[in-house]
């Protein structure tokens, strides 16, 4: 969540953190972690929430505005952070047995690890039917060894394809489908004088999204699936060194923008390459098209495309499977007392994708999760009804590996990716150390 990044999901791992930043977060903790206990002024128990501040004012806020409205006796009191903040946040907090009542998370590596630690209750019994109303993919990210641990609450934010309409008509070319032809638009773009590719490098997190889905493409789902499994040597499957060094190749040619490396997503640097016409595409999540729509209303309504990822000629992956978020979750904190339990799992049955938080997505231009929204999405040409299409019909969802994986594995990921990117690695050095990730 990622934005982490504007809109993320997409928030991602913080590599250093000053010490004056640390005293700074311990504080916060602190007032945290207090914030989450307390009563209402008619006795029942106040329950607290963390969320990012993407979602604060879109969907997460006027959602519980709603429900403590309705739930004199149920409140719950919300404090939100930016996506890479809340990732150190919430680490010290679960560790030290003071998390919010209701945890936010991306599922995954992280969610393991709190299920295996004892950190949070085990939903199964009591979502109760709560679960039919969520698309199967989705909603499965949040079970662990066969019991619910997590439920959705965010929008499904596939990875996908954005391009400038009007670039691609004054260059002479055609959206891409196959790899091969993503290779032969690159110096009909570059001689129209715009970058191929924006790529907001500086965070890092967006390079990662080329890996997926190549490995995908090259692969299928089978070779990631070896490392999430802890096979020894899984990182050097041939689908990984091949990918890498097509991802070395568009580097070599030019196809991303000067000094990318230093272009930030998280402040949308990398959307608003594309709505200026300097860079033609760009590999992004879901999440960044609310971005694109209130940066530049008239170039997303007129000249933004988006198309699916291409497929790679001779490769074992579906062109159909899809990588990105399915979702972000909300879990109950073993800590919390048994009232906030109450009124945390009364939230997650009855007050997540009511009728009105529904429309707020799809208001957003984002994705709910829930089954049966054809009608409200509108045609597949509409970008709310083309990915709602895109993430059901997907044989294989994949979730963003810096989620998917631990956080220790996540973040040697993240670093070795950014040496990949930046040449000071081959694609067997970077094999040879994710492997030495296995297990970690």
């Amino acid at each position: 969540m990622r934005l982490h990044s504007p809109k993320t999901a997409r928030g991602r791992i913080t590599r250093r953190i000053s010490a004056v930043a640390a005293v700074a977060l311990a504080a916060a903790l602190a007032l945290a972690g207090c914030s989450g206990s307390g009563s209402t002024s008619d006795g029942g128990a106040t329950t607290s929430v963390w969320g990012l501040t993407a979602d604060q004012k879109t969907v997460l806020q006027p959602s519980f505005d709603a429900w403590n409205e309705a739930n004199p006796d149920q409140q719950l009191k919300p404090t939100y952070f930016g996506p890479d903040d809340y990732k150190t946040k919430i680490k010290t907090a679960v560790g030290a047995g003071s998390a919010p009542d209701i945890i936010y998370s991306w599922a995954g590596g992280t969610l393991d690890q709190y299920v295996k630690a004892g950190k949070v209750v085990d939903l199964t019994k009591d979502i109760g039917s709560a679960r039919d109303k969520y698309l199967d993919g989705v909603f499965g990210q949040g079970v662990i060894d066969g019991k619910v641990y997590a439920v959705p609450m965010n929008a499904v934010t596939p990875v996908l394809m954005y391009y400038n309409k009007d670039v691609f008509t004054k260059a002479g070319v055609e959206p891409p489908t196959t790899w091969s032809e993503l290779l032969a638009v690159i110096p009909k773009l570059k001689a129209a004088g715009v970058a191929p590719f924006a790529l907001g490098g500086l965070e890092k997190w967006p390079e990662l999204m080329w890996e997926e889905y190549l490995v995908d493409r090259i692969g299928g789902p089978g070779a990631f699936n070896a490392v999430m499994a802890g096979k020894a040597d899984s990182w050097s499957n041939a689908a990984f060194i091949k990918a890498n060094g097509m991802i070395q190749d568009l580097v070599k040619a030019g196809a991303f923008e000067d000094g990318f490396s230093s272009v930030s997503a998280n402040s949308g640097q990398d959307v608003a390459l594309v709505y200026t016409g300097k860079a033609a595409m760009l590999l992004q999540g879901a999440w960044v098209y609310p971005v694109f729509s209130q940066q530049s209303a008239d170039f997303t309504k007129n000249s933004l495309g988006f198309m699916p990822f291409p497929a790679v000629d001779g490769g074992k992956g579906d062109p159909a499977n899809v990588a990105g978020n399915p979702s972000s979750y909300f879990s109950i904190s073993s800590k919390a007392t048994p009232a906030q339990k109450k009124t945390a799992l009364a939230y997650l049955k009855n007050g997540l994708f009511d009728t009105t938080m529904v429309d707020s997505f799809i208001k957003e231009g984002q994705v709910p999760p829930v089954k049966g929204l054809e009608d409200k999405l509108g045609s597949g040409s509409d970008f709310t009804g083309w990915v709602y299409d895109l993430s059901q019909k997907a044989p294989n969802f994949q979730m963003s590996w810096d989620q998917a994986l631990s956080p220790a594995q996540a973040t040697a990921l993240l670093t070795n990716l950014d040496q990949l990117f930046g040449m000071q690695i081959t694609p067997k050095q970077f094999s040879d150390n994710m492997n030495k990730t296995i297990g970690q």
